[in-house]
């Protein structure tokens, strides 16, 4: 409820960019900027191009917001971005979650990017509105704005992709590395560790056991999301797994 729509958002945390999917500037600094930015109230920036990515068409089954961030910067590389505002836009936005938008803007930083942003539409203001402490302005991109480029995506052909090691940038179709062994499954930090995350890996474990060789470690992201999987009997499934 701190941060909305219109703010300038700094953080000592380099995925400070995940408030972006509220429709605020949002970054990550250095923590002498940051004391420099408490004591002070202002910090200096220059003003990073922006490069627009749209999303067109409708999203196939298990496609998540997390595909969507991933695929680009599979395609533009982890420095693609860089000091550069990536502004996430298109008709397909509308189909994912909070949680899935706040995925999609963490990542900026991977790709290099200053911040990463979407405009709040109304399932943004659904969510802020009980949680905002304050009031707040949704400001909306220009008609004749001007960008450094303009990529547009049809997720309607897009699947379920992974990063493979030891890169965030390097992108494969999941079926791509079926039958790999896998020593360590973790399920959780700033992208993974949501509700739905929860509930989705949850699907796919029910009634199923970890393989003896393998490690599955589940970090719910937050007290409230870890309650809510108690509650929903997520962690029970996990447990019984063998996570």
């Amino acid at each position: 409820g701190f941060v909305g729509p219109g703010d300038v958002f700094l953080g000592a945390d380099s995925h400070t960019c995940n408030h972006g999917a509220l429709g605020a500037f949002a970054t990550g600094v250095g923590a002498s900027d940051l004391a420099a930015a408490m004591a002070m109230g202002r910090l200096w920036l220059r003003v990073p191009e922006t490069i627009r990515y749209t999303f067109r068409g409708q999203l196939q089954p298990w496609v998540t917001g997390k595909d969507l961030i991933l695929r680009i910067i599979g395609d533009i590389g982890v420095d693609g971005a860089r000091y550069g505002a990536m502004e996430f836009a298109g008709e397909a936005l509308q189909q994912l979650t909070m949680d899935e938008r706040f995925s999609i803007t963490n990542m900026a930083v991977e790709a290099g990017a200053k911040n990463g942003i979407m405009e709040a539409d109304e399932t943004a203001l659904a969510w802020l509105r009980p949680r905002a402490r304050r009031a707040f302005t949704v400001y909306h991109a220009e008609a004749d704005a001007r960008y450094a480029g303009v990529k547009e995506y049809d997720v309607t052909a897009l699947e379920p992709v992974v990063s493979a090691p030891s890169s965030p940038g390097n992108v494969v179709p999941v079926r791509e590395v079926a039958g790999i062994k896998v020593d360590q499954c973790f399920i959780g930090t700033c992208t993974n560790g949501r509700i739905e995350d929860l509930r989705m890996a949850a699907r796919v474990l029910a009634g199923r056991k970890v393989h003896p060789d393998t490690r599955l470690l589940v970090i719910p992201a937050t007290p409230a999301i870890y309650r809510q999987a108690l509650a929903e009997g997520l962690i029970e499934i996990f447990l019984d797994a063998g996570g």
